[in-house]
């Protein structure tokens, strides 16, 4: 969002706690760089911040920092999460968690119930494990597996989400599960510009982020779902080796 309000011309303040933008999915010195890379397009950064209290001013919203600032803005954006709602299933008598518990067919503890994208609970036969994954891809996904059993189907959900990131010229897709406290490779082609970072659990890649590099989720998900201890040497180069497709290509 502060990328997208700065590239119309807008002042914005980013503020945040941690130490770098994205530190808790990014390696350091990527989220390190991207704190310069914002400050060069105009986004005022200030990390190690919160903001403690947002307030009306007399035509103009006041934001009250951690550090005792006030920040004047026409609008607050607050990136806080979300908490799944899941009354109507509580209600209903549904099995919750982190989310509505479903199995591979996307069904509740009530078989006559289904459930599907951001807050669906499901098993993921790529990383056995459950996940809930708030994303358009998997939302897409599915929602059309979910249909199809509905209408009579027995359709395993075996699809294995992913999601991207628009930063101006700099973007990513990510497979998996990305965690900046995991073992991490990095295969650059261009230092922090164009690359390709494992994420490895266990001696096993749970997580590809693709960096600038495009048309590679599928070889990604390949990786992933093989479930190959690897060797962190030999990752380099793996997935740049496939094809890459230039991202007008891709819809």
């Amino acid at each position: 969002m502060a990328a997208a309000h700065a590239m119309y011309g807008r002042k914005v303040f980013l503020i945040f706690p941690g130490q770098s933008v994205c530190e808790r999915v990014l390696p350091r010195p990527l989220a390190n760089f991207l704190n310069l890379y914002f400050r060069k397009r105009s986004v005022d950064v200030r990390f190690n911040e919160r903001a403690k209290l947002v307030e009306p001013g007399s035509n103009r919203l006041v934001i009250w920092t951690s550090g005792l600032e006030r920040i004047a803005a026409d609008v607050v954006i607050a990136g806080i999460g979300i908490n799944p709602n899941v009354d109507l299933a509580t209600t209903a008598g549904l099995n919750v968690g982190d989310g509505i518990v479903v199995d591979e067919l996307l069904r509740t503890s009530d078989p006559d119930f289904f459930a599907a994208g951001d807050v669906a609970n499901f098993p993921c036969a790529a990383l056995k494990c459950r996940l809930r994954f708030e994303h358009q891809d998997n939302a897409d996904a599915m929602g059309r597996t979910a249909g199809r059993n509905m209408a009579g189907g027995c359709e395993a959900y075996r699809h294995l989400p992913f999601f991207y990131l628009d930063l101006f010229d700099l973007s990513c897709e990510a497979v998996g599960v990305i965690d900046s406290n995991m073992q991490i490779v990095e295969d650059w082609v261009e230092t922090f510009r164009k690359g390709v970072i494992y994420y490895l659990e266990n001696g096993r890649v749970v997580g590809v982020l693709l960096w600038n590099m495009w048309g590679l989720v599928d070889a990604a998900r390949e990786l992933i779902a093989s479930g190959r201890e690897q060797q962190p040497n030999r990752l380099v180069g793996q997935l740049r080796e496939s094809k890459e497709i230039p991202r007008r290509f891709q819809f």
